[in-house]
């Protein structure tokens, strides 16, 4: 059994909560490359294909006031385009293919790794910004619920 410094199990370290702003931005972001809350990594973060859900369904997390806008699109591209340029590349320097191998394959590629991505990257960035504490997560408590500040009033 694998322990950290402090004692605790490593296993259980994982799958435990995490708290909106905690800084814990690595396992956030793995749990939106999964496509799940990134509040507890159960719940399911997309209620279809690129539609945030509002609140995770496991742990009841708000997830509705994130802001990802171009850059899960701008991730997407970025990966697609090293991996099929880089494809391109190598078939043409080492195998050289007949142009309708090139026509046939290379834009089909293109299109499904963009649509095969594109979830996860969205997650990833919901992930990293309910980590940082980013657009209105930071207001939220650890299941979504509002907390009261010292005069008792609501965020």
């Amino acid at each position: 059994m694998m322990q950290d410094r402090n004692g605790e199990r490593v296993d259980n370290r994982i799958s435990r909560n995490l708290a909106p702003g905690s800084g814990d931005w690595k396992s956030a972001v793995m749990r939106g490359l999964r496509c799940r809350c990134p509040a507890c990594g159960e719940g399911h973060a997309f209620s279809s294909y690129l539609k945030v859900s509002p609140a995770c369904d496991a742990c009841g997390q708000e997830l509705h006031h994130h802001c990802a806008d171009d850059f899960p699109p701008y991730l997407t591209i970025f990966v697609v385009g090293k991996i099929v340029g880089t494809g391109i590349y190598i078939c043409e320097m080492h195998y050289e293919p007949a142009l309708w191998f090139h026509v046939a394959t290379w834009p089909l590629l293109t299109v499904a790794l963009s649509l095969a991505l594109l979830p996860p990257m969205k997650g990833a960035v919901v992930g990293l910004q309910y980590a940082l504490g980013m657009h209105g997560f930071g207001e939220a408590g650890p299941a979504g619920r509002n907390q009261k500040d010292e005069r008792g009033n609501t965020a």
